[in-house]
């Protein structure tokens, strides 16, 4: 009975610490995405958080057009930017628009020659996610992998 009670408490812990505190920091971001780039499928995390499941929530709520296809935040180990595909569920592990076939696999001075981008770091071999040095290149791969 005590460890029921143990994981119970753990489990209301982090949701008032950290899953309910994360939707409003998700709605902010998804509110403001249009000021990180005019097409509306970029959002930037300021800060991180649990924001996956919140954000197909908050995406279905707000009935929003077009969908967030990709989601950029600061990688707190490496102080790099990872760029992040969106699923198209929260449960699938197939990205709305996975980054470009040509960028995957590849990684730092390879990848920014091949993009056209310094500071690129690598693209994972799914395209689900990859990264840049800084902030203004995460986000330039971002705008670039939306043209694709």
């Amino acid at each position: 009975m005590a460890l029921a009670g143990s994981e119970f408490m753990e489990s209301v812990r982090f949701h008032v610490k950290s899953w309910l505190p994360a939707r409003s920091i998700v709605m902010e971001c998804l509110l403001s995405r249009g000021n990180v780039d005019p097409s509306g499928e970029i959002m930037v995390l300021d800060r991180f958080c649990p924001w996956k499941l919140h954000l197909f929530e908050l995406e279905q709520e707000l009935k929003t057009d077009p969908l967030t296809k990709y989601v950029l935040y600061e990688d707190e180990r490496s102080k790099g930017w990872r760029v992040q595909a969106v699923s198209v569920a929260p449960d699938r592990f197939e990205s709305r628009k996975a980054l470009p076939e040509k960028w995957r696999g590849m990684r730092d001075d390879e990848l920014s020659k091949e993009t056209g981008i310094p500071g690129c770091v690598f693209i994972h071999m799914s395209g689900f996610i990859g990264g840049n040095k800084t902030y203004e290149g995460a986000l330039e791969m971002a705008r670039a992998a939306l043209k694709c």
